[in-house]
């Protein structure tokens, strides 16, 4: 029993630590994707750099779709276990007794963020990888901007990351506090990893919001 539970501990551990390596590299993502509003000159550059850097794209890039593939599916399997746990132990549990709609339904979100995440490496990373590997065409460092824009022609598209980046607000709403819980950080910083984590479940999300839509509607 106590090798499950130490099983059971590392494993949330290792979900807590690859999560909060995905919010560092949200909001790299967010701070790279917003200065296509202010500056498109500066996000070519940007962008450029970070696609031709060989330690980019040959050791973090790797590392940040194992990441992805490692948080989503440590979470499914955790998410398996505890609903066989609450079967099994409480067949009067009643979720919305004891935790809130957001924290008891990680999972749909996290799905949701995940076909997001499909549909992203669909449209950015499947076309940059066929770009310059597989039809290998020159480098333009002026591409970047203009492949952004083209991507939120679409009020369809555009509707969908908005409905995506408002789950994701609703996953980090809860992910990002109970990261440093499960670290084991429950201190006189707790109420303040708490409001930090509610600030960043509004500001990075609805940032990109705002992203989809101003390049949507600066296009008429």
């Amino acid at each position: 029993m106590s090798g499950l539970l130490n099983t059971s501990i590392a494993r949330k551990i290792a979900m807590a630590l690859s999560g909060l390596f995905l919010i560092i590299f949200l909001t790299q993502h967010f701070v790279i994707n917003f200065t296509s509003v202010v500056s498109p000159e500066n996000f070519n550059e940007i962008s450029h750099f970070m696609g031709t850097n060989a330690l980019v794209q040959f050791l973090l890039q790797p590392v940040l779709i194992f990441g992805v593939v490692f948080h989503f599916v440590m979470g499914f399997a955790l998410e398996l276990k505890n609903r066989q746990a609450r079967n099994a132990k409480y067949a009067m549990y009643k979720g919305s007794a004891n935790a809130s709609w957001v924290s008891r339904n990680m999972i749909i979100s996290g799905m949701v963020v995940l076909a997001f995440l499909g549909l992203h490496f669909y449209d950015f990373w499947v076309p940059e990888m066929v770009y310059k590997y597989i039809e290998f065409n020159p480098e333009d460092p002026a591409r970047y901007f203009p492949e952004l824009v083209h991507k939120f022609e679409s009020p369809v598209r555009t509707g969908i990351y908005v409905v995506s980046f408002a789950l994701l607000a609703l996953h980090l709403w809860h992910g990002f506090q109970s990261a440093f819980q499960t670290m084991g950080v429950n201190n006189k910083y707790t109420p303040a990893i708490k409001t930090l984590g509610k600030t960043f479940a509004v500001v990075i999300p609805f940032g990109f919001v705002f992203i989809a839509l101003f390049h949507h509607f600066n296009q008429f």
